[in-house]
């Protein structure tokens, strides 16, 4: 079986159960437009961390709270158009072993996405975002590699997209490549309104959309000009490879 002969996908791989909205819910709904399968792992609910204002409601427990982040992000995947699955390894820290691995490997295997969206490689406020890049990186490999799991199709070599951490200067993050959501932004941020449990930072990145388009509108070039309002920030890990530098 050739990789090129299957339907175009995509993988997104979020530490938490809302970081796929915050940092990719455009390029998510962008591409669901253009006709890929979008496919996300939660690797957690971000249920101890990122989940304050649900604790502060009082006698809440863990499982109330994995319930209600699953159901908010299930929600915003759905407006989205993109499917998803959680893993539950917890958070603060987030954890993985051997198994772990292998089970997202198994997910590359299945989905054989045509690029991947995840965390950046450094993040000094939350351990979590950096574990979940490097589970993506190693999985990625093991999805390559012809003696695991013989006779399947082997994953290619799919471009993999850091997507925007909070405070990017300090995660030595910097896009080299911005996504035009304009389309799409009011899809996105229905999404983002689906995260009641950390609506302090709905305007956060209604910002940062706002900013990025900026950039991308100064970026495009006159023959390419177009209306561009909001966009998303993408730091390439790989080189990419073309025919003509246009």
């Amino acid at each position: 079986m050739n990789q090129k002969n299957v339907s175009k996908s995509a993988l997104v791989i979020s530490a938490h159960s809302a970081d796929f909205v915050w940092r990719a819910g455009g390029a998510i709904a962008h591409h669901v437009t253009r006709g890929y399968q979008v496919h996300i792992v939660c690797l957690s609910f971000g249920e101890r961390g990122e989940s304050a204002k649900l604790w502060r409601q009082g006698e809440m427990t863990e499982e109330k709270v994995k319930q209600s982040r699953h159901q908010e992000a299930e929600a915003a995947a759905a407006i989205l158009g993109a499917s998803i699955e959680f893993f539950d390894l917890g958070d603060y820290p987030l954890s993985s072993d051997r198994e772990t691995v292998l089970r997202l490997a198994d997910v590359y295997r299945r989905v054989l996405p045509h690029f991947i969206l995840t965390h950046s490689l450094q993040d000094p406020y939350n351990y979590d975002h950096p574990r979940a890049s490097h589970l993506a990186q190693e999985a990625r490999i093991i999805a390559q590699a012809e003696g695991y799991l013989p006779g399947q199709t082997v994953l290619a070599a799919p471009p993999v997209y850091c997507f925007e951490p909070h405070q990017p200067e300090q995660c030595n993050w910097k896009p080299d490549v911005l996504l035009d959501i304009t389309a799409v932004w009011d899809k996105k941020y229905r999404a983002i309104q689906c995260m009641a449990g950390q609506e302090h930072l709905w305007e956060y990145y209604t910002r940062v959309a706002l900013q990025r388009g900026v950039q991308a509108k100064r970026n495009i070039g006159i023959t390419n000009a177009r209306d561009i309002t909001h966009a998303e920030g993408f730091h390439s890990i790989f080189p990419r490879v073309t025919e003509d530098l246009a």
